[in-house]
């Protein structure tokens, strides 16, 4: 399963950017540009912390916290951007501002900007995490079932670079919960 290509054929939508744009002032242009570049980042950062057992059980514990299952467009829409700013910090920890910092120069936003767009998408790639290792859990990992209908529907595969050997996909990221889950 590509989470990669999911959550952000999910996210990128116009209706999802819309409400992102509303929610947070920034242009919808910004964030399609953001977007490709922050969610292969916090993949690589949610990957890197479930390679600890604390990590892994620290990750476990929020996704089931949040098991949003309505449309990424409703998710981005009633986003709580106070619990989507803590999840990035625990996600991100003392890397934090250097990953704003980056993700502005790379997308020619503000770090303000970047982080408040962020903060509105974390609950919900939580959420899509989560079913999809519900999903993988339960189907197996080929399937796609309902978990097409959360990411609504069709998933355009998008294009990531990858870093320094982890798989920015979310395939690593959803074999280690797999793993735990056992």
């Amino acid at each position: 399963m590509n989470l990669l290509s999911l959550l952000l054929g999910s996210m990128m939508t116009q209706s999802s950017v819309n409400n992102l744009s509303g929610k947070t002032g920034t242009s919808q242009s910004a964030i399609m540009r953001l977007l490709p570049l922050a969610i292969p980042i916090l993949i690589k950062y949610l990957t890197k912390n479930a390679q600890s057992q604390q990590g892994a059980l620290s990750l476990l514990g929020a996704l089931t916290q949040h098991k949003n299952t309505n449309s990424m467009e409703l998710q981005l829409a009633d986003a709580d951007a106070d619990d989507g700013d803590k999840i990035l910090n625990h996600i991100l920890g003392g890397n934090y501002g250097n990953v704003m910092n980056q993700l502005a120069g790379q997308s020619g936003m503000s770090e303000d900007q970047v982080s408040s767009v962020l903060a509105n998408i974390a609950p919900a790639l939580l959420s899509g995490v989560s079913a999809a290792n519900t999903q993988q859990q339960s189907a197996g990992a080929g399937s796609l079932g309902s978990l097409m209908s959360m990411f609504g529907g069709a998933a355009q595969p998008q294009q990531a670079a990858p870093a320094q050997g982890m798989e920015l996909d979310g395939s690593s990221l959803l074999s280690l919960l797999a793993a735990l889950s056992k």
